[in-house]
């Protein structure tokens, strides 16, 4: 199921049931799953790995240089995990040798048109990044986040799970879990309620965790009262625990 325009590398690698579009470009060392559908005038080179039932939408750049002055060619990756959506004009850059040599993006992400992930990113599974949004390098995304458009991560900050972005949000430190945030810098505006609901939180949960919430953001209380303060929750309340976490093993500090 290649298009005859298409330039697939005699070595590169493809599964069962894939299809590469139109004037589409598929490098040397680029392995593709079974069932990957690839649009017309993509180009994926380097040494990418993308998973199975994949959908790659036209004039996306995938496994390119990463835009580094330091990189000089290194043998750095790019994988990509299994049923991610992935929409116009992307762009997915290789690893460097300054961090794990590798960028990686999991499993059932939805990713619309013009997003960005630079080296050494480490996405999660079932995140949303709306159009335009930008993580520069070393940015990590956890789980079921959501980043709005226009939304721009500088590097090496970090975006827990199950947390919300509004459009046109700049993150210049880490985001913990559950909180959404939007402006420029972000600010913290509640937690994500209603995508915790959809997740299957109970009640109980989202109380725990919006009264985690209060202590770190309404209380008043300095950030290592706070921290002392949801530590007790995290004791009772296990879902409490990842916003603990976070926080204590933030290196840039968190948004606040």
């Amino acid at each position: 199921m290649i298009h005859p325009t298409a330039i697939v590398h005699p070595s590169a690698r493809l599964g069962a049931a894939v299809s590469i579009g139109a004037y589409s470009i598929i490098g040397e060392h680029v392995e593709i799953g079974d069932g990957t559908r690839v649009g017309p005038h993509v180009v994926i080179e380097g040494h990418t790995r993308i998973g199975r039932d994949n959908e790659i939408f036209q004039f996306c750049s995938i496994g390119a240089p990463p835009q580094d002055k330091k990189y000089n060619d290194e043998p750095t990756r790019l994988e990509i995990g299994d049923r991610n959506t992935i929409r116009e004009y992307c762009s997915f850059n290789l690893g460097t040798s300054q961090d794990a040599g590798v960028t990686r993006i999991g499993c059932d992400n939805w990713i619309m048109a013009y997003v960005h992930v630079a080296h050494d990113c480490q996405v999660g599974d079932h995140t949303i990044f709306a159009n335009n949004a930008t993580l520069a390098g070393h940015v990590q995304v956890g789980d079921w986040a959501i980043l709005g458009g226009f939304t721009g991560v500088h590097q090496f900050v970090r975006v827990g799970a199950h947390s919300f972005c509004g459009v046109g949000t700049v993150l210049l430190q880490d985001l913990p879990p559950y909180v959404t945030v939007s402006g420029n810098p972000a600010a913290p505006h509640g937690i994500n309620s209603e995508g915790l609901k959809r997740r299957g939180y109970s009640p109980d949960a989202i109380m725990a965790i919006k009264r985690a919430y209060r202590s770190l953001y309404r209380s008043g209380l300095k950030l290592d009262e706070a921290r002392a303060t949801i530590a007790e929750m995290a004791a009772t309340h296990p879902e409490v625990q990842p916003l603990l976490a976070f926080i204590q093993s933030s290196q840039r500090g968190i948004v606040r």
